[in-house]
């Protein structure tokens, strides 16, 4: 059986469980009379009946659609595999997910108040309308899959001809599915490998961004030397630069490597792509890596106007 809408439900304030309705209405701001709606990126939530039957084992008794306030309570999906940026698409309604689970309001949460404990902080699924319309009960789910893209570009010369093999690049994609393998992100990670060619790089990058990459990581190229051209190639593709983040790094880690201040990596953005330039050591590579990744989830929320606060 397809996974379907097993009940919709809304309530005029915060904080108190909603009730089940015969059909709502989507709009930009969210459902029509719930009180969540707003301009903000938590518009709808959703939970899924098995959670809530998991749940009913642990309380014993049996819970109601809208008790945990979520707005749409689904049959036969697995909210589980639903990630970030995800759409959840419902006849002609359109959401992206934002957020999963929040922050837990505790006792000014009725079902907190009851049992001491809450689901949606943990298993909620939370989102932005993307295009309403009317959802009712039976109404088929369909999940789309939204993969978070990376583009691993190595710069190099002596690499691309190989007469020494890629070690930087390898290393960020190892780097990247580390610090992502527990969280919720279908992770798509490519990686290529360019001369220090100022059209070759564009080429690249290019082609990442006609593939709708949501971030490029470039390696090499960023020093003093003749063939060193990367900076140069990123900030005239770059929107946008972020000044003070790259600098950080250098002075942060030029305290034990004063060669380090003899970088020229920047980052930048580039419609909805973020853009790091990195050195191309291996060593380099991992302490621009520690500083990147802890950033990486808010800046690519920030770039599609979610608020993670």
């Amino acid at each position: 059986m397809k996974p379907y809408v097993e009940s919709v439900n809304i309530s005029k304030e915060k904080g108190t469980p909603k009730q089940p309705v015969d059909v709502i209405e989507i709009n930009s701001t969210g459902i029509k009379e719930d009180a969540h709606a707003g301009n903000w990126s938590r518009q709808v939530s959703l939970l899924s009946r098995e959670i809530i039957s998991e749940f009913e084992v642990q309380m014993r008794r049996k819970i109601k659609p809208g008790e945990f306030a979520e707005n749409i309570t689904t049959a036969g999906l697995d909210l589980r595999k639903v990630c970030v940026l995800d759409k959840i698409i419902i006849n002609n309604v359109r959401l992206m997910v934002t957020q999963i689970g929040k922050e837990c309001h505790g006792n000014s949460c009725a079902i907190f108040r009851e049992v001491g404990k809450c689901v949606m902080p943990e298993e909620g699924i939370f989102c932005r309308v993307e295009h309403g319309g009317k959802v009712k009960k039976g109404d088929t789910i369909v999940h789309e899959v939204r993969p978070f893209k990376i583009f691993v570009l190595t710069v190099s010369d002596r690499a691309s001809k190989g007469e020494y093999a890629d070690k930087s690049g390898p290393e960020i994609e190892t780097r990247v599915k580390d610090f992502f393998k527990d969280k919720r992100w279908h992770i798509d990670i490519n990686r290529q490998i360019v001369p220090d060619d100022k059209s070759a790089i564009e080429a690249e990058l290019k082609t990442a961004i006609d593939n709708f990459v949501d971030v490029i990581i470039t390696t090499g190229g960023t020093g003093i030397g003749p063939r060193d051209i990367t900076p140069e190639v990123i900030e005239k593709f770059c929107d946008k630069i972020l000044h003070g983040f790259m600098e950080f790094i250098k002075i942060k880690y030029a305290a034990n490597n004063p060669r380090a201040l003899l970088s020229r990596s920047i980052a930048g953005v580039h419609g909805n792509t973020l853009v790091y330039a990195l050195p191309g050591s291996v060593k380099a590579v991992n302490e621009y890596m520690n500083e990147i990744l802890v950033t990486l989830e808010h800046a690519l929320l920030m770039l599609h106007g979610i608020d993670a606060h």
